[in-house]
């Protein structure tokens, strides 16, 4: 996850010069957020968005590209984590000035295993335990009910057989944001949709029931933290966000030594 980053090789392109140009439809075969990712870190790498250049807007991307709004900021997430790029509150997403003073970094190409999903699972839980514990002394009325308000989402979400990956970062998220700590949002949203599992791996692609209990499990926990935080116990919202997460670290660690059925 450290390391020095390689020089980018940059060369000036033209309109008319070979090279994929970044705002086209995307490929409809490939998964979205991929693609995405890959198109505009090659723009970078070869120079056609040079350092400090802002990236076009979400709007462009989602109507240029033919995505939705979900998968434009996975793809700046994921592409937050390589380090390729900076986000600015307002502003949007610039190709990043300073590439080599990445002291951290997530390489969402490393995150295809079960292994990986658990070493992730594991970082958020040290840091998820407490923010949960914060948020039940520090969260206004309004920030509680948001964190219900998206435990209600994404139950009405996998009630539809969604696989509510968007609703269950929106659940965490919410639990950052009554923190009122800038870190721990930006924690999250560092991290982004990869803090989701299933978000990495297809483990439950084509295994309908076996996802829908799945889910079911995780969202009884989602409800046991609202609770907590709501019941303004510190003590519970951290050991109801352990056992959450510490869960779910066993629900993949068992589909990791057992074939699924």
């Amino acid at each position: 996850m450290t390391g020095q980053a390689k020089p980018r090789t940059r060369r000036k392109t033209t309109n008319g010069a070979a090279g994929t140009p970044l705002l086209r439809p995307l490929n409809p075969v490939r998964r979205r957020t991929e693609e995405v990712v890959e198109r505009i870190a090659a723009q970078i790498t070869e120079g056609r968005l040079p350092a400090g250049a802002r990236l076009p807007t979400e709007q462009a991307m989602m109507a240029a590209m033919g995505v939705s709004r979900t998968v434009v900021r996975e793809a700046i997430a994921a592409l937050r984590a390589r380090g390729l790029v900076t986000t600015r509150q307002g502003a949007g997403a610039f190709v990043n000035s300073e590439p080599d003073q990445q002291p951290y970094a997530i390489d969402p190409d490393g995150l295809g295993s079960l292994g990986s999903v658990i070493e992730i699972l594991e970082l958020r839980t040290a840091v998820e335990m407490e923010a949960a514990a914060i948020a039940s002394e520090r969260a206004t009325a309004a920030q509680i009910r948001a964190i219900a308000k998206a435990a209600a989402t994404f139950s009405r979400a996998i009630a539809n057989g969604d696989r509510a990956v968007k609703e269950d970062f929106d659940f965490h998220f919410a639990i950052a944001v009554a923190t009122q700590n800038a870190r721990f949002v930006g924690f999250l949203e560092f991290l982004g949709g990869l803090i989701i599992p299933r978000q990495s791996i297809r483990t439950f692609d084509g295994k309908v029931e076996l996802q829908k209990r799945y889910l079911e499990s995780v969202e009884k926990e989602h409800q046991v933290i609202v609770n907590a935080i709501s019941a303004r116990s510190p003590r519970k919202a951290r050991d109801a966000m352990r056992r959450h997460l510490l869960n779910g670290k066993e629900r993949y660690k068992q589909l990791s030594v057992e074939p699924v059925q």
